[in-house]
Formats: C-alpha cells, structure tokens, sequence
C-alpha cells in the first residue's frame, strides 16, 4: 500500500510526523508530498524531507491521502495539482485524512458539500460555507474521510485512519 502525506511550509509539526510514522509502523510505502521537492519546515521548526511534487503524483498509484494541519494548507490548497490529487481520491471512494486546518483542501477542492467533518475551531465558518455538516469531536469519520480537529485528537486520528485503510 501506498500513501501520500500533503504538507507545505508552516505545517503542524505532529500533524505531519504523527501520521507519517502511523503509517509507516503499518507497512504502508509513506510518502510526504508538496508543492515542490526539497525540504519543508513546520511551525515548531522541524523540517521535513519532500518525496514528491503534487506536479509529478498519478494518484492512481496511491491508496490514501493524508491532509496535514497547520498553515500548510493555506499555501497547498492554492496548488492545482493538490486539488485535482484530492478530487481524485473523492471520485474513487479512496481513504482521505485531514487534520486541523487539513480540510481548506477539502473546501478549495469542491468536495466537503454534504458531508461530515471537523476541523479547527478557525475554519469552521469556512467548512459550513462549503456545505459541510460540523460536529465538535475528536474524529468524525463521514464514509471515506476521516477529520480530526488538533494534535489533541492525534490518537483518535490515528486510530480511525488505519481503520479506514484497512476496510479499503
């Protein structure tokens, strides 16, 4: 199996690293993705190694998508490629994972509408303006997206995504 992890300069450090090893310890061929190869650094100022640019991703080759948090996603949801990736794996019922600001990505993609979601307190007038039903929770898990809200509910994040592969 195979994953790409989406993260840009400014991401959440944990929201990052946390879901990147989650996988990893599964078996699971993780690779960090953004804008450009190079290296990344997040808030808290670890950096990052980038795998592969969103230009150079065929997301058939990938089973899941993880969104990461932190002000990564304000630059990532500006990326063409990002939301056609992330439109992709919508279209093809694919496991996505998002945390904290994770779902801009989401909303910028066109495909929250309809479904149910948390997020950071500070987008959550954005996720209701693009339709999504909100739900104050450490997880909520809407078919095949995941959603959790900050580095609190990493565990539960964890928990649900690795489940969501497992069915998949």
């Amino acid at each position: 199996m195979k994953a790409l992890v989406f993260a840009a300069d400014g991401f959440e450090d944990v929201e990052l690293f946390y879901p990147y090893h989650r996988l990893k310890e599964e078996g699971v061929d993780a690779r960090i993705a953004s804008m450009e190869k190079g290296k990344i650094t997040g808030k808290h100022g670890y950096s990052a190694d980038v795998h592969v640019s969103f230009a150079e991703i065929d997301p058939d080759e990938y089973d899941i998508l993880v969104i990461s948090g932190g002000k990564g996603p304000e630059k990532m949801r500006l990326d063409d490629h990002a939301l056609e990736i992330t439109r992709h794996f919508f279209r093809e019922n694919k496991p996505v994972a998002a945390i904290c600001h994770g779902p801009q990505v989401l909303i910028s993609a066109g495909v929250i509408q309809g479904r149910k979601a948390t997020s950071w307190p500070g987008i959550i007038d954005d996720l209701k303006a693009a339709g999504a039903e909100i739900f104050d929770k450490e997880v909520v898990v809407d078919g095949n997206l995941v959603t959790s809200r900050s580095p609190h509910d990493l565990f539960a994040f964890g928990r649900e995504m690795v489940r969501l592969l497992g069915k998949k």
